[in-house]
């Protein structure tokens, strides 16, 4: 996030951000009203323009406002911390002021990437009670108490995800140890070698699968096509 935001001051700086479809279509979230937006679009235009810091007088040439209303309304953006003045001195020592909308732009940011997170903690969530329904179906009879405190603390305490709790199940089940014994151990090793993803899940049981094939598979005598063995990881009996 840090980086993203470092990328948006060098645009601004560099005058390569114009008016995004995004600003028009959140503003009102940002409680920015219509006036305001009107003169953040003259704002960037005339930042388009090489002109840093207009005048009221200037926004008033581009608009039917007055010049004392577009005074108050660059002071409510600045009061909103979606407008600033920032200074700056060229080679000859000269300082230089201009509007800067860094902090909307910021603001912007910050609001998309909120909207981001509430999706996926509201996607979460319905992982989260399908979770219950899915171990049950798998056990084939309603969870224990103790059986749904133990899934509960995979997920609010050691903070494992639905899809990684699913894929400790799918393991279990694949070697019919379908246990939460099982699982539990299965979920203490992926965090403790960092296996938080499913495609980290599927490379290091491809991984497993493919040295164990390679080195433990019996190839029975005067038989020409044998019956290739799969074998699964037994987390159970895993060595620290």
């Amino acid at each position: 996030m840090k980086n993203d935001f470092e990328r948006i001051r060098i645009w601004t700086q560099q005058r390569n951000i114009t008016v995004p479809n995004l600003f028009f279509r959140h503003y009102k979230e940002l409680n920015i009203q219509d006036d305001e937006a009107l003169i953040v679009m003259h704002l960037v235009s005339f930042e388009q323009e090489g002109i840093d810091f207009p005048t009221p007088n200037d926004l008033m040439m581009r608009t039917h406002f007055q010049q004392a209303k577009i005074s108050q309304i660059l002071q409510r953006l600045m009061q909103k911390g979606m407008l600033e003045i920032s200074q700056s001195t060229d080679d000859l020592g000269k300082i230089a002021e201009k509007y800067s909308l860094y902090p909307l732009w910021v603001r912007l940011l910050e609001n998309l990437e909120a909207q981001q997170q509430q999706v996926v903690e509201t996607a979460n969530k319905v992982d989260e009670a399908t979770i219950f329904t899915l171990f049950e179906q798998e056990f084939g009879r309603l969870l224990s108490p103790i059986e749904l405190e133990t899934i509960g603390m995979w997920i609010d305490i050691d903070k494992h995800s639905p899809e990684i709790i699913k894929a400790a199940l799918k393991e279990a089940v694949l070697a019919s140890k379908v246990n939460l014994r099982y699982i539990d151990r299965i979920l203490m090793e992926w965090k403790k070698k960092k296996i938080t993803t499913l495609q980290q899940v599927e490379k290091h049981s491809e991984q497993y699968r493919k040295h164990t094939t390679t080195t433990n598979t019996y190839q029975p005598p005067e038989q020409q096509q044998p019956t290739k063995k799969v074998s699964f990881y037994n987390w159970l009996e895993e060595r620290e």
